[in-house]
């Protein structure tokens, strides 16, 4: 297959989006609470967005991360019978049990296991101490300035803290892992382990994922100190808003109520490029017109700054087919891609000297012809 180069070609782009609608001030239980666009990372709504509170089990966002980033999370191991004995919400593990690091990102992420997340610490790092500064190495990377944890599970301890803004980060991020986001996103999830490992079906603590259009995730959190505390993400119109409550009385609500609020601030935004010439290497035909397989359409708030980059070889070689892919166009709002489609072309170009009747085979009639020639 020939390599794509690198091509960024001018675009002609016409807008087309209706008047953004105005929206009521939103109203919030939680003490602390941020809306985010996963992609630009853009604030849509914040209150106290950087003040430092215990987040309870949302801790476990951080560990089930780290456990599937980790090249063992397939490994089959026996749990510590000292991590798994915890106080607090529980995904049943015994003494003696055998899992998987993914199995025990399950329990943590549908049923919010302490037992879970200490094992997979234990596992991963040797105890619960040691795992707290990988988790901590790694909110840094992701622009967590507000973050210190302590604990794998986020049971409370004076030092670990986190931030509405930092979680929402912290959830951005951890959706960009398939794996974290197709677990989080069901309402349930069927699971093998124990001594003699049997099959178990977990059922997702978050409401949400069941109640909300587009709700992707991601987790619950309780503790006494720290209140009712949630992290979701919702995806519509290939966008995707982070909401975070901290000591939230009614976080359902909260969230509910955000969505709606975040959701009204964008409109659907319709891209027209111009078609793309593309030269033609020893065919009758210099140029032909390379254009997206469909019509972008997008989601886009006011003031976002939309542009569309195309990634083409900057030649083909005849022959050369309608309908043929030579290339991507995709769409970034504020630096941050969100859409992509294929570039096609819109006609056939033949090489000289090419008779025009032959038509061109496909890899399973190229097959025939070579069995053919064997017995020639």
């Amino acid at each position: 297959m020939k390599r794509f180069a690198a091509v960024f070609l001018s675009v002609s782009v016409l807008l087309f989006a209706l008047p953004i609608s105005s929206s009521a001030s939103v109203s919030v239980s939680a003490i602390a609470a941020v809306l985010i666009d996963a992609d630009t990372k853009a604030v849509l709504y914040s209150k106290n967005q950087d003040k430092r509170l215990a987040m309870a089990s949302t801790t476990k966002i951080m560990t089930a991360l780290l456990a599937l980033e980790n090249d063992k999370k397939g490994e089959s191991f026996t749990v510590d019978s000292k991590a798994i004995n915890v106080e607090g919400s529980s995904m049943g593990l015994q003494d003696g049990d055998k899992v998987t690091l993914k199995t025990l990102t399950v329990g943590m992420l549908m049923l919010s296991g302490n037992d879970a997340a200490n094992a997979a610490a234990v596992f991963m790092a040797g105890s619960n101490a040691s795992f707290a500064k990988k988790m901590n190495e790694r909110a840094a990377e992701i622009g967590m300035k507000n973050t210190n944890f302590v604990t794998p599970s986020g049971l409370d301890e004076e030092n670990h803290y986190s931030t509405a803004y930092d979680m929402a980060l912290l959830g951005a991020e951890a959706i960009k892992n398939a794996e974290f986001l197709e677990i989080c996103s069901k309402s349930k999830y069927t699971v093998e382990f124990g001594a003699q490992p049997s099959r178990r079906t977990l059922y997702n603590h978050n409401r949400l994922v069941k109640e909300v259009e587009g709700c992707i995730g991601i987790k619950t959190g309780f503790t006494k100190k720290a209140g009712r505390c949630l992290v979701s993400a919702v995806r519509r119109g290939g966008r995707t808003l982070v909401c975070v409550t901290l000591k939230a009385p009614s976080d359902w609500s909260d969230h509910k109520a955000l969505y709606n609020y975040g959701f009204s601030l964008y409109n659907e935004s319709e891209i027209k490029a111009e078609p793309i010439k593309l030269e033609i290497v020893n065919s009758e035909k210099d140029l032909v017109a390379a254009l997206p397989k469909e019509t972008p359409k997008i989601m886009s708030r006011q003031g976002e700054k939309i542009s569309v980059k195309t990634k083409i070889r900057p030649f083909e070689y005849a022959p050369v087919y309608s309908g043929q892919i030579v290339g991507s166009l995709c769409v970034e709002v504020d630096g941050a891609e969100i859409y992509e489609t294929e570039l096609i072309l819109s006609e056939s170009a033949h090489a000289k000297n090419e008779k025009l009747s032959e038509k061109p085979l496909n890899p399973f009639e190229r097959l025939i012809e070579w069995f053919k020639s064997l017995f020639k």
